[in-house]
């Protein structure tokens, strides 16, 4: 078995709300668990993720019945030759059905009413990537058994064990009960990292120059230097704006990458800019390697939209000679859980290795926090 930690009991708390009082716990491949459902499926969300959703359904013979929106946001317009509309409609259509959660997010007010409607119907979130399109599978689990294996050992303490597993068996059944029991707030994920007030932070992907401000919270606003990229011009130009007064400061308009080059990027909004196979925006990446330079790094962050393992593959020497503490992103592609923390240690066998989940629905905003005893 892949996992190990299912919740059996008839009430399953989930962030201070009670999830599913009556509802069935899927244990099953959740494409499985749909496709083989007598019940109405809804997607609830419309956009990018619920685009990916059906994709997802296509693929493996499953059909939609009907999309919803928040009541707000119904205002009688279709998404995908479907009319939207509001939960309360489909409770008068349906006497029964399933809530196929199709976006993500952290807002507290927005996870509450998630929960809500999950004490009266079935809510299940059908895992898609937020970048490439490798689906959480059956034949995905099998390709992937040994790295899952090799990368759960690598694991330093019982928290993280159990993020891994609930995270993996949350991505295989999509049922929100499995967040509960591995939510931390950034609080205790900082103190692993233990950050001073002499670091010399890289932050990769600083977006609007929000980290960089997590950053200088947890070292009393002191620092020895900071070296920030960000590859989206309108997010940098607020980065510029946002850090014009700080010193010992350089920052660069570059995404990290595995080496030197120029790559197509997408034109989104946020902080969501990533590489894609075509677009208009040229865009130059580089190596943190060569961005060093040589110099030390003693903390480095990365939220690089997708591009987490070649960014490691450009910092090779830096993890060899400096071995700074890192705060990875380790959800933007299903294998990242797996292959980051196997890649770094195969780079340098010191580091002890830390998952940690904070609040998101789904499974974002997953972290891999890693130190070596010499940090």
């Amino acid at each position: 078995m892949l996992i190990i930690n299912y919740k059996n009991s008839a009430t399953v708390f989930c962030g201070g709300f009670v999830v599913g009082e009556t509802m069935e716990i899927n244990k099953d491949y959740i494409w499985n668990y749909l496709k083989n459902s007598d019940l109405p499926i809804i997607l609830y969300g419309m956009g990018d993720g619920a685009d990916k959703v059906l994709s997802a359904f296509k693929k493996y013979g499953i059909t939609a019945s009907g999309v919803m929106a928040s009541d707000d946001f119904v205002r009688g317009q279709s998404f995908h030759e479907f009319t939207v509309k509001k939960l309360s409609d489909f409770e008068n259509e349906y006497s029964d059905f399933i809530i196929a959660l199709c976006f993500a997010t952290q807002l507290p007010d927005v996870m509450q009413n998630i929960f809500e409607i999950a004490k009266k119907h079935k809510v299940i979130v059908p895992s898609v990537p937020a970048f490439g399109d490798i689906l959480f599978d059956e034949e995905f689990a099998e390709k992937n058994k040994g790295s899952i294996t090799n990368a759960r050992n690598l694991l330093a303490d019982d928290l993280s064990v159990k993020v891994f597993d609930n995270i993996l068996e949350f991505y295989k059944t999509g049922e929100l009960s499995l967040l509960d029991g591995i939510t931390t707030d950034k609080d205790e994920a900082f103190s692993l990292l233990s950050l001073g007030e002499n670091e010399t932070y890289v932050d990769l992907g600083a977006y609007n120059g929000d980290t960089v401000d997590e950053f200088l919270h947890y070292t009393n606003g002191k620092y020895k230097f900071i070296t920030a990229l960000e590859p989206n011009a309108k997010n940098y130009s607020k980065l510029q704006a946002h850090c014009s007064e700080m010193k010992n400061l350089e920052l660069w308009q570059l995404g990290a990458y595995s080496h030197n080059t120029t790559l197509c990027f997408n034109n989104k909004a946020g902080r969501n800019s990533a590489i894609v196979n075509e677009s208009n925006t040229k865009t130059p990446v580089a190596a943190v390697d060569t961005i060093l330079c040589g110099r030390a790094a003693t903390y480095v962050k990365a939220d690089v939209e997708g591009a987490d393992f070649e960014t490691i593959l450009g910092m090779k020497n830096t993890l060899k000679m400096f071995k700074p503490k890192l705060n990875f992103s380790a959800y933007h592609r299903f294998e990242d859980i797996c292959r980051l923390p196997l890649l770094i240690s195969g780079i340098n066998p010191e580091y002890k290795i830390y998952l940690r989940h904070h609040p998101y629905i789904p499974a974002w905003d997953t972290n891999c926090l890693l130190y070596t005893s010499d940090a």
